[in-house]
């Protein structure tokens, strides 16, 4: 029998508001999550992310559509899908009053764990997120990336088989945010399913076993990064043109765009015969491009490619919430 997906969605849509102030933030999404992977949902802000994440947390109805998650469907099986998911938002929801330990207790408790459970879970959740020597201290004197462990620490209490993480990073510094990602790696080894979305490319590239890419509320691309990669380019030939008039004109062609240097990025293969061709054609006088350098494409590329360089739009939110 073929494995049941960690999360399974059809036809997903969402409107906000009514008549002309309507806003459609999903129009029809699909997603298909293998248990124990990592699927990013990655988007410009207003794509719809948070509304996908809510919906399928149960904290929000979908207008149309169906989705189940961990086996339970959503809307007609709301307690067994709690029971069964954690959900952490952009900020850390832990009590600055409390202490790392008491915080995890706290939710221990709540999960239904007895005193001595509580106590026992966690000391576990602390070691494994590396804040023993920080577990009697008040969380007001924690680091952002510290109260962000301790945050997934809490979601873990009732070990659920799927989580979700709505933009975890956002905020923090770059040796915070690699730390996040290594729990991320722990926990998809250790057999959850994890839900991320982000703005972050490197992100994604780096934590997903598959990405989809969300644009004014339709899933317009989904696969592996290579996979994704490749429908833009193998390769990317950046060129620096000599003026603006030059950089306007050869603008259609590219997947990249930095008015600031006059730089293009044009999709290639990378062979020295396609590089030479592209030369050929953009420039055929060898007057318009200063010089040129070649890369490997990157999600950047196709998030470009894909989505443009929208102006964002608000997505309307309702109260953050935790599910545990």
């Amino acid at each position: 029998m073929p494995e049941q997906p960690a999360i399974a969605a059809t036809g997903l849509r969402k409107t906000y508001g009514s008549g002309a102030r309507a806003v459609e933030v999903l129009r029809g999404v699909d997603l298909t999550v293998p248990p124990g992977t990592v699927h990013a949902l990655l988007g410009p802000n207003g794509a719809g992310k948070t509304t996908a994440v809510r919906i399928l947390a149960t904290l929000t109805t979908a207008d149309a559509g169906t989705a189940q998650v961990a086996g339970h469907d959503v809307r007609t099986e709301r307690t067994a899908v709690r029971r069964a998911i954690s959900l952490t938002g952009q900020f850390a929801a832990v009590d600055e009053r409390q202490t790392g330990a008491e915080n995890l207790r706290m939710m221990a408790r709540l999960a239904r764990h007895s005193r001595a459970s509580a106590r026992d879970r966690a000391h576990h959740l602390l070691e494994r997120f590396e804040l023993s020597h920080a577990a009697d201290r008040l969380v007001a004197t924690y680091s952002g990336g510290m109260r962000r462990r301790l945050d997934l620490a809490a979601s873990l209490v009732g070990d659920p088989d799927v989580i979700f993480l709505d933009e975890p990073t956002t905020g923090l510094d770059p040796r915070s945010r690699r730390e996040l990602w290594s729990v991320v790696r722990e926990l998809a080894v250790q057999g959850t399913t994890v839900f991320l979305t982000t703005q972050y490319l490197e992100e994604a590239d780096r934590l997903a076993d598959r990405i989809g890419v969300l644009h004014t509320g339709r899933l317009v691309a989904e696969g592996t990064a290579q996979s994704l990669k490749s429908t833009v380019a193998d390769h990317r030939l950046d060129l620096v043109l000599h003026d603006r008039a030059d950089y306007l004109r050869l603008t259609p062609h590219a997947v990249h765009h930095a008015p600031d240097t006059l730089t293009l990025g044009i999709p290639t293969d990378g062979t020295a015969r396609h590089v030479r061709a592209l030369l050929d054609e953009l420039d055929p006088d060898g007057t318009a491009v200063e010089r040129f350098s070649l890369h490997t494409a990157t999600l950047d590329d196709v998030f470009l490619a894909l989505t443009g360089t929208p102006t964002p739009r608000p997505e309307p939110k309702e109260a953050a919430a935790h599910v545990r």
